[in-house]
């Protein structure tokens, strides 16, 4: 059966998704509704049009329509780089020596190298269509500042970004790839906006948090008239424009004959998995299916298996609404290692209270042995992953060779949603043995927890 599945799998143009699937629709439990921190009551949509333009706000509230049709200047752009490549690891499983069959969505084959572009060609082009003049946003590892900016050039529309300081630093490359789109870019915290001063007056040498960015972008945005935030995971509308990536996998696994019996995706805010896992979930849902669904974290920022289901801010400087997730306490500042996107102090709502629900799980892995999956993966399938693509490739890896050892031949599906041409500075590291390996205690943590906020009647 093998010789008879290709290598790479791309869907036509027609056979593209020309609507995205709203996971919510078919949730037993809708997740919490946010809360305005100045009231402490359900945010309205209306609440949110200071920061998000109209029509993003509403994608934000709306739990109810299943299948959002994308309009057709997104999909006229998706098609200068989808539909991507369903890839069997053929040589990765040879490696392995595994019964398992290993396939993986490849996300990279755009300019930002990753899977950011869905949601940010949506995210600009509403903004456009709204009449607005200038957007901000920040980004952890860089992919989704460059991802933004290119979207922001096409649409003609000024864009600054908050960089998390020790990826600004780590990764200077990014930063001149986002220039060249055109995007202002500042290291985070700064001394640009009232947040960032504050969190450099508390912490001096800090080297950031993708909490601290936000909280100058949003601050940036509601200052600045005509400009609006926006954001690269976490929220329900950036789940629905990623779904294009699970519907995707779903319908090239039909022409292949196969379903996945594991589905794996690293896990920061949320975007890449819950737009991987979003029709295998819905699947899960409504019973038709019932695949094991992996979230991998960083051992360093564990929010899913070492956090707090409670209400957070969504950002270390307390400015946007409260959403019940899993959270390490917005003023949890990770340890500057190369897991980059993925340490975000919380967890997407939506991913939360489904793996609350148990219909997912979770596991954090050191970032010596992502770095060690990363280096079998590019010998074996020539592409350079990304640090935070490593997690789930790491999780891939010990599924198959535990496959190996059961001799079960399970399918297994994981989402490789960034290339690592810009984190040459962790594979040196990796490399030349200069890699640690931090994970915080459980005193580290209690810090974070102490400052959830008290919403009386709620979170006492």
């Amino acid at each position: 059966m093998s010789k008879k599945i290709p290598h790479r799998l791309y869907l036509t143009e027609e056979q593209m998704p020309k609507a995205w699937y709203n996971l919510r629709a078919d949730m037993k439990e809708q997740p919490d509704p946010m809360l305005n921190p100045a009231t402490g009551k359900p945010a309205t949509e209306e609440d949110l049009y200071p920061v998000f333009c109209k029509a993003l706000a509403h994608q934000e509230m709306d739990s109810e329509t299943r299948y959002v049709e994308i309009p057709e200047p997104i999909q006229d752009f998706y098609k200068m780089y989808r539909p991507s490549p369903l890839i069997r690891a053929y040589n990765l499983e040879k490696a392995l020596d595994t019964p398992a069959r290993i396939y993986y969505k490849f996300e990279g084959n755009n300019t930002s190298g990753s899977h950011k572009l869905n949601s940010a060609v949506a995210q600009a082009y509403y903004a456009k269509e709204q009449g607005l003049t200038s957007l901000t946003t920040e980004t952890g590892a860089g992919q989704w500042g460059t991802a933004l900016a290119e979207a922001c050039s096409f649409f003609h529309l000024p864009l600054t970004v908050y960089m998390v300081k020790g990826s600004y630093h780590q990764k200077p490359f990014r930063k001149a790839i986002i220039q060249t789109f055109g995007g202002e870019v500042i290291a985070s915290p700064s001394d640009t906006t009232e947040a960032g001063r504050k969190i450099l007056a508390e912490h001096p040498d800090t080297t950031g948090s993708l909490g601290c960015a936000i909280s100058e972008a949003v601050e940036k945005a509601v200052t600045t008239p005509g400009c609006r935030y926006v954001l690269g995971s976490v929220l329900n509308q950036v789940l629905l424009h990623q779904s294009i990536i699970g519907l995707e996998s779903k319908i090239a696994m039909e022409m292949l004959d196969e379903y996945p019996d594991i589905i794996i995706g690293c896990a920061g805010g949320g975007s890449n998995l819950g737009g991987l896992i979003a029709p295998f979930m819905q699947d899960k849902l409504l019973g038709r299916a019932n695949p094991e669904i992996i979230a991998v974290e960083p051992a360093s920022c564990p929010s899913l298996t070492r956090g707090r289901y409670a209400y957070d801010y969504c950002d270390t400087g307390k400015i946007t609404p409260m959403a019940k997730m899993y959270t390490l306490g917005c003023g949890f500042i990770p340890s500057p290692n190369h897991a980059g996107g993925l340490r975000y102090h919380g967890m997407s709502p939506i991913l939360s209270k489904l793996y609350h629900d148990g219909y997912m799980r979770a596991v954090s892995v050191e970032q010596t042995r992502v770095f060690e999956a990363a280096v079998l993966f590019a010998q074996q399938e020539t592409i350079l992953p990304a640090p935070e693509s490593a997690h789930a490739i790491r999780a891939a890896i010990d599924t198959a060779l535990a496959c190996k050892e059961s001799g079960e031949s399970k399918t297994i599906l994981f989402g490789l949603t960034g290339t690592g041409y810009f984190d040459m500075t962790a594979y040196s590291s990796f490399h030349d043995g200069t890699m640690t390996d931090y994970i915080p205690s459980d005193e580290d943590l209690a810090i974070g927890f102490a400052g959830l906020p008290k919403i009386p009647g709620i979170q006492e």
